[in-house]
């Protein structure tokens, strides 16, 4: 009797101590399909409930078809679709956006993400819309090109370090989306990043299966899709977060408040503009951002009144009159306005073709814009692509944003409408 007691109290007492365990197990398992206050506050929001589909349709259609079903949180593509038909898509449009979800596929199988998708006259999803691809890189039957694996932009650019799951457990994939630029995650790592409508991307596009799609990525908005090609895929924790960057003016018209003047050449306002003007010693001269800033879109519009050697300096750092940086070439027709120098540096990283140089209007005021994301710079001027550069010693610093009056005297330029947004 004793020793019946004993075991009976140790009973007692293992059911006592994994009580929390299976709590804790519990509780994990309803974060699944949910948002934490934190990412509330951060704007996320989901984009399936783990109970139904609310939110989603098939692809012109009213509603979800039979092909689709919920089951303990996931939303499941049961492969009963193919290459035109079966594919969902959310109610919703969505312009700039950090999607995140995760998902499994059965052995062998193949899916996709889709987003700025259109409907419209199209028949098929791919028609607009971009993929990231997901698949099982092992054991697909088939061999498969590095642009059709899994993370890649499917038929335009291959995904690097994949580090996929086992079958049977669940991915991670996050997409970020902001103007041209695109980022695939998968399970914590960047795996691509590409900018759209580059001439690179126009080339990529003109030369894959995309070429006889005339609307294949034109799209700066529209749905989320989620594809079902005929085998089974488990999607859950589907949440986006939209990206609402707002451009900043810094440059108020009224004063330098914001800005740091290097050298002793002439920074003043007049009538809502700033003007860059040769001072006595006819030196180099800069007028810096206080603030640094690392990926950005920046538009600003310039009018040369007098010479007008000048340029628009990023990623900059100053001592005296000396700067270290890259400058987007502000200069006269013919001097390769919108071209990228590396100041103490490699000199010209790139420079504009020669039937570019009419892009640049003498006498009159002229549109530049700049956009930097880690080491790509893309400079337009006037509309005009002017030059596409990746350099990663450009992603490796930050600095401020520096006006330049060039030495040698007889400059003056206005400056107006300098407007950043960060990214």
């Amino acid at each position: 009797m004793k020793f019946r007691f004993l075991n009976i109290v140790l009973l007692l007492t293992l059911i006592v101590y994994l009580m929390p365990s299976c709590k804790n197990k519990a509780s994990k398992s309803n974060d699944t399909n949910s948002l934490s206050s934190i990412k509330k506050e951060s704007d996320w929001e989901l984009l399936f409930d783990g109970k139904t589909t609310n939110g989603w349709r098939n692809f012109k259609k009213d509603s979800v078809s039979k092909g689709w079903i919920v089951q303990d949180g996931n939303l499941i593509a049961l492969g009963k679709g193919g290459d035109l038909g079966g594919d969902i898509i959310t109610d919703r449009e969505f312009e700039n956006f950090e999607l995140h979800l995760e998902w499994r596929i059965s052995q062998g199988g193949n899916s996709g993400i889709f987003y700025h998708v259109l409907e419209d006259s199209f028949q098929t999803v791919y028609a607009t819309g971009p993929e990231y691809q997901l698949i099982d890189n092992v054991g697909f039957p088939q061999k498969l090109e590095d642009w059709q694996m899994a993370g890649a932009n499917y038929a335009m650019h291959p995904a690097s370090n994949v580090k996929l799951k086992p079958i049977g457990e669940f991915n991670s994939t996050r997409i970020i989306v902001n103007g041209s630029h695109v980022e695939h995650w998968l399970n914590g790592i960047k795996v691509l990043e590409f900018e759209q409508w580059t001439d690179d991307w126009k080339n990529k596009v003109n030369s894959c299966k995309w070429k006889d799609f005339s609307a294949y990525g034109i799209a700066k908005k529209g749905h989320i899709g989620l594809q079902d090609h005929g085998d089974t895929v488990w999607f859950r924790n589907i949440k986006i977060r939209e990206i609402k960057n707002k451009p900043l003016a810094i440059f108020n018209g009224t004063n330098l408040e914001g800005w740091k003047i290097f050298g002793t050449e002439k920074w003043y306002v007049e009538n809502g503009d700033l003007i860059c003007e040769s001072g006595h010693e006819n030196n180099y001269g800069y007028l810096a951002t206080e603030k640094y800033y690392k990926n950005f879109i920046l538009t600003l519009e310039f009018k040369q009144e007098a010479e007008g050697n000048s340029g628009v300096f990023f990623h900059s750092k100053i001592e005296g009159t000396k700067i270290s940086g890259w400058q987007v070439e502000v200069a006269p027709q013919g001097f390769g306005t919108g071209g990228i120098y590396e100041s103490y540096g490699r000199g010209w990283l790139a420079q504009i073709a020669d039937e570019k140089e009419n892009m640049l209007k003498p006498d009159q005021w002229n549109r530049m814009k700049i956009l930097v994301i880690n080491d790509h710079v893309i400079t337009w001027l006037n509309g005009t692509e002017m030059i596409d550069l990746w350099d990663k010693k450009i992603g490796k610093v930050n600095g401020s944003i520096a006006l330049q009056i060039h030495s040698g005297g007889g400059i003056k330029v206005r400056w107006r409408n300098i407007m950043i947004t960060e990214i």
